[in-house]
């Protein structure tokens, strides 16, 4: 298992295979989320939360993804220690929880496939296949805008530069991209 610190908590990930501590973690969690991890199909992931305080998990989140690893499609976690939220891609799925009152928040979709999470300042921003999207702090979406591959992006203070197949485009980072007619 990967185990990362951020603030008062330490992130477990186990990413392939249930760790031999799985009934454990799941049988001492204050909540356990679970998305068909005992089937076959798919990468297992276990994403378990824990604060320093404490000695079992406040969190513990199982599921399997696709597409996965052998596909170029690996999960990602970020965590935003001072507003206790916490964001899993995986596959297609994404997740939000709040650690503090230790509960889902919601379940969004990334169409095709998750890449990775990216935080800036006050807005996260989240890659997939097919897909830019951002969320505040407190894990409310902002807006969310169509990508084909190959594309890029780069953050300039509040502005994104979003780049797909050589067409630019530049918007405010918490607004999104503003379309004609809107």
């Amino acid at each position: 298992m990967l185990n990362v610190s951020a603030g008062e908590y330490t992130v477990s990930c186990s990413v392939g295979e249930l760790p031999i501590t799985y009934s454990i973690l799941v049988a001492q969690a204050r909540f356990h989320d679970d998305f068909g991890v005992r089937n076959s199909r798919g990468t297992a992931l276990l994403v378990s939360v824990e604060r320093a305080s404490k000695k079992v998990p406040e969190l513990v989140v199982t599921q399997r993804f696709e597409p996965g690893p052998e596909s170029g499609f690996f999960p990602g976690v970020l965590i935003v220690p001072e507003t206790h939220l916490l964001m899993i891609g995986a596959g297609t799925r994404l997740l939000a929880y709040d650690i503090n009152s230790v509960r889902r928040l919601w379940e969004d979709y990334a169409d095709t496939g998750f890449w990775f999470w990216k935080r800036h300042g006050q807005t996260i921003l989240m890659s997939a296949e097919l897909e830019l999207a951002a969320w505040n702090l407190g894990g409310k979406k902002l807006w969310s805008a169509f990508t084909e591959p190959p594309w890029s992006y780069e953050v300039h203070g509040h502005e994104v530069e979003l780049d797909i197949m050589g067409s630019r485009a530049c918007f405010d980072l918490t607004r999104g991209p503003v379309f004609q007619g809107e």
